[in-house]
């Protein structure tokens, strides 16, 4: 889960360079929004990763799911990171609306993490 929280707040810092070069104008480095790409693909990877290791641990070690706020904060993140992506494939110059989708998703996104997080120490707890 850190790496995947470390992934995102780069992503965060990258986006907002993008977001500083749009507005003054000033352009961005051609590299940067590669980077940003390849940033996202890999939380969306790591996301992933996280949910199935999440649901292989949880069935091998209970025999079913449900067993916590945890399984319904982790798939509220997977349904956004989802979103997020999806929406990020269709920013360009005639899809205005998708550029503030992605920002507001990832918002939510930013909530949804700490929230899983949270949820995961009481998950982690239960394990120790």
């Amino acid at each position: 889960m850190g790496a995947a929280i470390a992934f995102y707040l780069m992503l965060l810092l990258s986006g907002a360079f993008m977001f500083y070069g749009r507005v003054t104008k000033i352009g961005r480095p051609p590299w940067l929004r590669n980077a940003h790409y390849i940033g996202g693909i890999i939380v969306v990877f790591l996301i992933l990763l996280l949910l199935a290791i999440g649901i292989v641990g949880t069935v091998g070690y209970y025999g079913s799911l449900g067993h916590s706020p945890h399984l319904w904060a982790g798939l509220f993140v997977v349904g956004l990171i989802c979103l997020s992506a999806w929406s990020a494939n269709q920013i360009n110059a005639d899809n205005s609306w998708a550029r503030s989708l992605h920002v507001s998703v990832n918002a939510v996104l930013f909530v949804g993490l700490a929230y899983v997080s949270w949820t995961g120490w009481s998950v982690v707890q239960k394990y120790l």
